[in-house]
């Protein structure tokens, strides 16, 4: 993501893809639901496949 997560981690796991996106913190487990149209907004670059 653009901007890191206040844990102060900057990357985060994909759990379910659909019309709405859920990520996971890697640092902290913390679990987020972001629009598809937010997600591509935000995103910086893919790490892992």
């Amino acid at each position: 993501m653009k901007k890191p997560h206040p844990c102060g981690t900057n990357r985060w796991e994909i759990i379910r893809m659909g019309m709405d996106i859920k990520i996971k913190c890697t640092g902290c487990g913390r679990l987020v639901m972001l629009s598809r149209k937010e997600f591509e907004r935000r995103m910086k670059k893919v790490l892992n496949k």
